[in-house]
């Protein structure tokens, strides 16, 4: 069971999602706490493939590695943090509606405290992804179905 779970339908195809999804640059457009995300690995993104995302959490911005553990185009991605004081634990679905029309997006998350994370993560990361979750989802609905315009 996850901690976070949140899902919202977008009037895009599943193709349409994965690709603004699975794009780095596009991640501080739809996730409120997110700063800067770049590809550490050249070529494909492929299972093991690394992503630096920069996030905003309580007063500090904090560098992390996640590495791709699921890769499914496009159905399906997971990652995990490799390194920091919190390490999330991401899976997303995308999923065909109205013969691949629309999508389904679902977001789920877990997060592991490592030394001073273990304090953090329920005085400062669970409440603000608690509060962001959803508008995190909000933003990407609005972005995608925007953009189409």
């Amino acid at each position: 069971m996850s901690d976070f779970r949140e899902t919202i339908d977008v009037d895009r195809s599943p193709e349409d999602v994965w690709a603004y999804v699975m794009d780095p640059a596009r991640l501080p457009e739809w996730q409120a706490s997110a700063v800067v995300a770049e590809p550490l690995d050249a070529g494909p993104v492929h299972v093991g493939s690394r992503v630096r995302v920069t996030r905003h959490v309580g007063r500090r911005d904090i560098p992390m590695t996640m590495e791709y553990t699921e890769y499914d185009p496009p159905h399906a991605w997971g990652m995990q943090g490799i390194d920091g004081p919190i390490r999330g634990h991401v899976h997303g679905e995308i999923a065909p509606l109205d013969d691949g029309r629309r999508s389904r997006v679902t977001l789920e998350l877990d997060f592991e405290g490592k030394g001073v994370g273990k304090v953090l993560l329920p005085l400062i990361v669970r409440p603000q992804v608690r509060k962001e979750l959803p508008i995190n989802e909000r933003l990407l609905k609005d972005r995608l179905e925007h953009e189409a315009a």
